[in-house]
């Protein structure tokens, strides 16, 4: 699961928690070698026909930028993916900070008292959009995440917020 909840909320004492959000990765560090290993491989293959021959020069830079193409793509997805937002809860602030590679991090503070947390229904911008509103901003949280993953996460944050407004 794409998220984590580093301190977790009990269910007696003071409301106090921390969870932290980031994007899926389906190819970890050493999948991502040995994708590129196998991929150069592979592609090497035809050049085994035409080893020693003129042709094989021809292809050789093709080939190679076939593979320097694959790297740069996943290599530049794991740059867009090093996402991190981490959301703090305490009795007496909510406080949202999303960390994005290359700039400087987005924080947003309210009163949890005051939050309103939404799940928006329909495609606005994906389904089961969910977003907490309060102190005159509304900031999404955990966009990259599945549907269900936000819909039950909703659902904690929820049930976090009412026993604070309760106490």
């Amino acid at each position: 699961m794409p998220h984590e909840w580093t301190r977790r909320p009990t269910e007696a004492g003071p409301v106090e928690a921390e969870l932290q959000l980031w994007p899926y990765r389906s190819l970890p560090k050493r999948g991502f070698a040995a994708f590129i290993g196998g991929t150069a491989a592979l592609i090497a293959l035809p050049l085994l026909m035409v080893l020693g021959t003129p042709v094989m020069w021809a292809l050789l830079p093709f080939l190679m930028a076939a593979v320097g193409a694959v790297w740069w793509a996943l290599a530049r997805s794991y740059r867009d993916g090093e996402v991190l937002e981490r959301l703090e809860i305490n009795q007496r602030r909510i406080r949202l900070t999303r960390s994005d590679r290359g700039r400087p991090d987005r924080v947003w503070e309210a009163d949890p008292y005051w939050v309103e947390l939404q799940l928006h229904e329909g495609e606005r911008p994906v389904p089961g959009y969910l977003t907490l509103r309060g102190a005159g901003r509304e900031v999404e949280l955990g966009a990259f995440l599945p549907e269900e993953e936000r819909r039950a996460l909703a659902e904690d944050l929820q049930r976090l917020l009412v026993r604070i407004a309760r106490r």
